[in-house]
């Protein structure tokens, strides 16, 4: 645990991860790094992505994930072998801790490294909150408020209302300085965020 709260490489952070988060948690985080250098993609890369954060969220099989991989693999064939275009390839690959750790690899190598290096690295902690001291959901704040807002952030990508959402969290009676703090906190934030995702009973 001291590791955990002490990482600040991002590829440290998800090899700590084996066994302990999902594949779908896996996959938004290569989604999350691929949008943070998305003007530097291509159309196929993009929509790679985009059908690997759907997959995720079993809205599309898995052969329509592929496909999406082999349409950006003939993208980098035919025109650049950019460090953003592998991390879209790399992003939609069926191995989702390997894809996690190459997106983030190439990620870096799209951006400037200190700074993609420190958003990374908050990135895994939006989506996985501290896993050796997960937070344990009282169904008592599961009011129709709390519900409906965490679902509209989630569908919207709304989160500019998660300290709306952290009042009605306290009103419903939650305390934890984990959640409260997260939803006020400066982010970044994006699906799968660990709050979101625990109030709308997503893995």
């Amino acid at each position: 645990m001291t590791k955990w709260l002490k990482a600040i490489d991002p590829q440290s952070m998800l090899a700590l991860l084996r066994d302990k988060v999902s594949d779908r948690k896996l996959r938004l985080f290569a989604v999350a790094c691929c949008r943070m250098i998305w003007h530097e993609m291509n159309e196929p890369s993009r929509q790679a992505v985009d059908a690997t954060e759907r997959f995720a969220d079993g809205v599309i099989t898995d052969e329509v994930r592929e496909a999406a991989q082999r349409s950006a693999a003939m993208g980098l064939g035919r025109t650049t072998r950019s460090p953003a275009s592998r991390a879209a390839h790399a992003c939609a690959g069926s191995k989702p801790l390997l894809a996690a750790i190459e997106v983030s690899n190439h990620a870096v190598g799209a951006g400037n490294l200190r700074p993609q290096r420190e958003e990374q690295w908050q990135l895994v902690r939006d989506i996985i909150g501290n896993p050796f001291r997960p937070v344990t959901l009282d169904p008592s704040w599961l009011t129709s408020t709390v519900t409906a807002l965490a679902e509209g952030i989630y569908a919207d990508r709304a989160f500019d209302r998660l300290p709306i959402l952290a009042d009605a969290l306290q009103d419903a009676g939650c305390e934890n300085p984990d959640v409260l703090d997260h939803c006020r906190g400066p982010g970044p934030h994006v699906r799968g965020c660990f709050v979101v995702d625990l109030l709308t009973g997503r893995k």
